[in-house]
């Protein structure tokens, strides 16, 4: 433990840099004197008047041959304050600066200040210890307790510093408690980034390369100072050490802030509110921290939030994210995330995006009172409801809900947008697979449209898919339907054994106990579900390896769900068809071309963006072998794989039409039958988002708070009067018209 010790008064402006880490020739303020632009006319000594003045205003100093000034200085602004070491302070002129109701007049006073550089009419008042920071023009510093820096400062970069060993790097924890897939943060650090490390922690070569590269993202010399961009404002605050804090950043209240980076811009100000305490991590631009948060170990992307006494360790969290009143721990969260109530819990997790958590959602079991190595994952769009409990390990498809219920045991859901019940009184769960699209169809529509519209951000490391037909999600929809073929199958010809594949009794018991193969299953199942209904909804469909139990699973409305899915595909495709040929006039043999190409099967979500197996697997192999030898060339990459992404997505999209379709090309007959069902699919779009919003008005139950009809309308609106549902009929009438304008090319 270290002890107060007793040191010469020179200590207090001397020994900033350990000489052994100084490099030969220069001296401890050689990376200061790189970090502060010099201004215009230089700094000067103080001139024997103004030390006079200084003086009668009853400010010290270590020495005043170290206090520099630029010619327009006022002492008479300069009262009751102490300086040690070099401290060179710019323009100070009569005035005063003012942000929100908060006026404090430009100068120094009642501060001590050690080694510091202070920019243009800065207002510095009750700042009882601030020391070797660099501080921008017209920024007002008002009763700080502590604001100091360290030699060995890394602003939350996860580095090591010379002379430090190891141990001392920080690292965040996400994915599990164990620390096996810890990633090492850095600023301008991504979800795509985090996922990159944590998730093939088995490739060495990758790991290794990624070590080296982040090392050196961030300078490992000692001395550099802390930075408060101009324009902050930073009042009544406890301690803020080792911070750096880009422009018109504004904070109030703050209770600790240590070892990191707050970026802020004038275009994307972040704010910092009353008792939070944020330790080892980053901020990113535009994110709001309020009201008795607590971060540490973690990495907030660009426009998001923490309030309302959130806890975030040892996490990362993607942009456009909002976490509120909730403990979060140990997760890669991709961006537009949602979770915002107090008995919300999640743990060791990936959640890949656009998700929202309900009030009393526990995610991850807390060890299952053995190791702490469970994991969840859980796709795009994963929405736990009220009051759900799940264990590790689980997996879920992307969209997938959650109905409210404990889950005793870990779930592995391949069906996505499906709803999942645990029924209690019959013992067994079940799954209804296109639960959104079947029955929340406003839900489902909306949901592309806001994330996109809360997509805020200027500063755009990563290009995010906000669209809810992407490959990713549709690439499940395909291997879905082929679930839903196997099944079917499976239950039909266990409950019809002595029949053959077209229903006809075979009467050979012995050629009957031959076990059928997985492709006779699906084509009995294929058959069956582009057939009649009556035939699928008599039978009882399992669904297998979705629960590590011995109950059944459940899969409800299969044959709706089956078409469900053709439907997403259909729509997913010729979405893509109608921008492709947007204002211009149709070529469709640029389609078959398309067609010809090598389909790319495998989509991985790469922090919000969906990206080709293939192209992940190239851009690990130039990481490995020197191509992307930094962040910031990584980060072009990722750029280079969005250019090609409306083409690699429509390829996708054409084979899951053909699919639907049972064909490998598309003739002009087909391109017609295609349009003609994208006609019916965003008629049928438009009526549901319109319907699935009327039922909430048309529940009676909702005027039963409200005096009257009036009261009723006043409160809660009407379905047609629906900002969201007009946009969706005038979207769907613009989609008419190219549908027909490009049936007319046909």
């Amino acid at each position: 433990m270290e002890r107060v010790t007793l040191l010469p008064p020179t200590a207090l402006s001397d020994g900033w840099i350990d000489p052994q880490y100084l490099p030969q020739g220069k001296d401890k303020y050689y990376i200061r004197n790189r970090q502060v632009t010099e201004p215009e006319g230089g700094w000067r000594h103080l001139r024997s008047d103004e030390i006079e003045r200084l003086v009668k205003n009853n400010n010290t100093a270590s020495s005043w041959d170290t206090v520099w000034v630029t010619d327009e200085f006022e002492p008479r602004m300069v009262k009751d304050n102490k300086f040690y070491g070099t401290v060179r302070i710019g323009r100070i002129s009569s005035g005063a600066l003012q942000f929100h109701d908060l006026r404090l007049p430009v100068g120094i006073t009642n501060s001590s200040i050690h080694s510091c550089d202070i920019g243009d009419n800065c207002a510095i008042h009750d700042v009882h210890y601030l020391s070797h920071y660099i501080i921008g023009a017209r920024c007002m510093l008002f009763n700080i307790q502590e604001m100091s820096t360290t030699d060995h400062a890394k602003f939350g970069n996860g580095i090591v510093k010379d002379g430090e060993p190891e141990e001392v790097r920080v690292r965040i924890e996400v994915m599990n408690e164990t620390g096996a897939r810890s990633v090492t943060p850095f600023d301008g650090m991504i979800a795509a980034d985090a996922y990159l490390c944590a998730k093939y922690v088995d490739n060495t070569p990758l790991q290794q390369r990624i070590a080296y590269i982040t090392q050196h993202t961030v300078d490992h010399h000692r001395g550099y100072y802390g930075e408060i961009g101009q324009g902050c404002v930073i009042k009544n605050s406890s301690i803020i050490k080792d911070v750096k804090i880009g422009t018109d950043c504004y904070i109030k209240g703050a209770s600790k802030l240590k070892n990191i980076t707050i970026n802020s811009s004038n275009e994307e100000p972040s704010q910092i509110g009353e008792n939070v305490i944020l330790v080892n991590g980053i901020v990113g631009y535009g994110c709001r921290i309020f009201y008795s948060c607590t971060a540490v170990k973690f990495i907030l992307g660009n426009n998001s939030n923490l309030k309302y006494g959130a806890r975030l360790i040892n996490s990362i969290m993607g942009d456009n994210s909002t976490i509120s009143c909730c403990e979060v721990l140990n997760n890669l969260i991709f961006p537009g995330h949602e979770q915002h109530h107090n008995n919300s819990f999640l743990i060791a997790s990936v959640i890949m995006g656009q998700s929202n958590m309900a009030a009393g959602a526990t995610i991850g079991s807390n060890h299952n009172s053995r190791s702490n190595d469970g994991e969840l994952v859980a796709g795009r769009g994963f929405w736990p409801g009220l009051c759900s409990s799940v264990k590790h390990s689980s997996r879920f498809a992307s969209f997938t809900l959650l109905a409210k219920g404990d889950y005793p045991a870990e779930l592995d859901i391949t069906l996505p947008f499906s709803l999942v019940s645990n029924n209690v009184s019959a013992d067994r769960l079940e799954v209804m697979p296109a639960y959104w699209w079947l029955y929340n169809m406003y839900t489902l529509a909306r949901n592309t449209w806001k994330y996109r519209t809360r997509d805020k951000r200027i500063t755009r490391v990563q290009h995010i898919e906000f669209d809810t037909f992407a490959p990713d999600t549709m690439q499940e929809v395909l291997e879905a339907r082929q679930l839903l073929e196997l099944w079917v199958g499976k239950a039909y010809m266990n409950e019809n054994k002595n029949e053959d594949n077209s229903g006809q009794r075979t009467g050979n018991d012995k050629e009957n106990n031959r076990q059928p193969s997985i492709v006779n299953y699906q084509v009995q199942g294929r058959r069956l579900l582009c057939g009649n209904r009556k035939a699928v909804d008599d039978l009882t469909i399992l669904g297998e390896g979705m629960e590590h139990s011995r109950r059944p699973v459940y899969i409800i409305k299969a044959y709706d769900a089956y078409h469900a899915y053709g439907d997403m595909l259909i729509h997913y495709a010729m979405s893509g068809v109608l921008t492709h040929f947007e204002g211009r006039k149709p070529q469709w043999e640029e389609l078959d071309e398309i067609l010809r190409a090598p389909i790319p099967h495998d989509w991985v979500n790469l922090g919000g963006q969906p990206v080709t197996a293939a192209d992940l697997a190239c851009l690990q192999q130039d990481i490995c072998n020197g191509t992307l030898d930094s962040w910031d060339a990584i980060h072009h990459r990722y750029d280079e794989l969005w250019q090609r992404y409306p083409t690699d997505k429509l390829h996708h999209a054409l084979h899951g039409l053909c699919s639907v379709f049972g064909t490998d090309t598309m003739t002009a007959d087909l391109w017609l039958q295609a349009l003609a069902h994208e006609e019916r699919i965003q008629r049928r779009i438009s009526e549901q988002v319109y319907l699935t919003r009327k039922k909430d008005h048309d529940n009676p139950f909702r005027a039963s708070t409200c005096r009257n009809a009036d009261e009723v309308v006043a409160v809660f609106g009407t379905a047609d009067d629906n900002s969201f549902v007009q946009s969706v009929r005038e979207e769907m009438l613009s989609h008419l018209h190219e549908i027909e304008r490009l049936r007319a090319s046909l």
